[in-house]
């Protein structure tokens, strides 16, 4: 069985250690980090099932990224739990309305903070059947993070496979480098524009070497497009 990856941003160091403890059991990874800055170098280079986010942090920064990763194309599918101190618990309706899926209340019992993030796995579907995404002989498995050509499963790097999903999830469209930068790094990452067509050349190349390397367009002066039509 696949482990779900849950990524826990929290301040307090014993607090992010109590947390990985808990998580770090046959059916759950854990990454710690302290700050967003941390957390977001932490997201960008890796794929969570779900994040465990310090409502305090940073005098409301955890709230600014939570926002940011709920409005994003790709990452807004992935589910938020606060952990909200006791005697905050009006935060809980705020919390709730910019996006997040579920709050544990500090302190909290270990058996709560399994059951909660269960029932949101469980609820987002995570759990139980792995999403594949499907484009003429291109096939993502995001759950086991394989790239498929036919029969083939082969291994890209973490923003190959990113770039990948978005294009396979927004098929024939044109996209800028500027439109891929905010999409696939986050609009608060300076990440310079030919960052995009030194991706775009080695996503290129591994489908080159299985005669798709036609499917990955350039459009002159406008962007780029992933399109079966030539």
């Amino acid at each position: 069985m696949t482990k779900c990856n849950v990524l826990i941003v929290e301040s307090d160091e014993a607090m992010c250690e109590l947390l990985k403890s808990v998580l770090m059991t046959v059916e759950f990874t854990a990454t710690t980090v302290e700050t967003v800055k941390e957390a977001e170098a932490a997201f960008y280079k890796d794929d969570y099932d779900l994040i465990l986010l310090d409502w305090r942090l940073q005098n409301g920064a955890g709230i600014e990224w939570a926002m940011t990763l709920k409005k994003h194309s790709i990452y807004k599918s992935v589910p938020i739990v606060f952990l909200i101190a006791r005697g905050e618990e009006d935060f809980i309706i705020n919390s709730l309305s910019i996006g997040s899926d579920d709050y544990v209340t500090k302190p909290f019992l270990p058996k709560e903070v399994l059951a909660r993030i269960r029932l949101v796995l469980y609820r987002q579907g995570k759990k139980h059947a792995p999403i594949k995404i499907k484009y003429g002989h291109l096939t993502l498995d995001t759950e086991q993070r394989r790239f498929i050509i036919g029969e083939k499963s082969l291994t890209v790097g973490p923003t190959c496979f990113r770039m990948m999903q978005f294009f396979m999830t927004h098929p024939d469209k044109v996209f800028s480098r500027e439109q891929l930068l905010d999409h696939i790094w986050g609009h608060k990452v300076y990440i310079e524009e030919r960052t995009v067509d030194v991706h775009i050349v080695r996503i290129r190349q591994t489908l080159n070497e299985y005669g798709c390397g036609d499917l990955l367009q350039t459009v002159r002066g406008r962007g780029y497009r992933l399109s079966l039509a030539a």
